[in-house]
C-alpha cells in the first residue's frame, strides 16, 4: 500500500474511503438488480468496479485490478448483447 501523503491525507486513507464507497455502491447495484431497476443497476456496478480498480492501483494489487477489468469487460459485453 502506498504511504504517499496528499495534503495531509495518506494514500491508505484514500484507499479506505474509496473501497467503502465502492462497496456501498455495488451493494446498491445488487439491490437495484433485485428490484429490476435496469439500467440503473449497471450504472451502479460500473461505478463500484471503477472504485475497486482504483483501490487495486493504490495498493499495487494486480489481482484486484484484474478481476475488476474482467468484470467491466463482462458488463460491456452484456450491455452490447442486450
Amino acid at each position: 500500500m502506498t504511504n504517499a501523503v496528499f495534503n495531509g491525507v495518506t494514500g491508505e486513507r484514500i484507499a479506505f474511503a474509496i473501497k467503502w464507497v465502492a462497496s456501498a455502491i455495488q451493494i446498491l447495484g445488487y439491490t437495484a438488480t433485485g428490484f429490476g431497476f435496469t439500467p440503473w443497476n449497471l450504472y451502479l456496478f460500473v461505478i463500484g468496479v471503477f472504485g475497486w480498480f482504483a483501490v487495486g492501483v493504490l495498493w499495487n494489487d494486480r489481482a484486484i485490478m484484474l478481476i475488476h477489468i474482467v468484470a467491466f469487460a463482462a458488463m460491456l459485453a452484456g450491455m452490447g448483447a442486450g
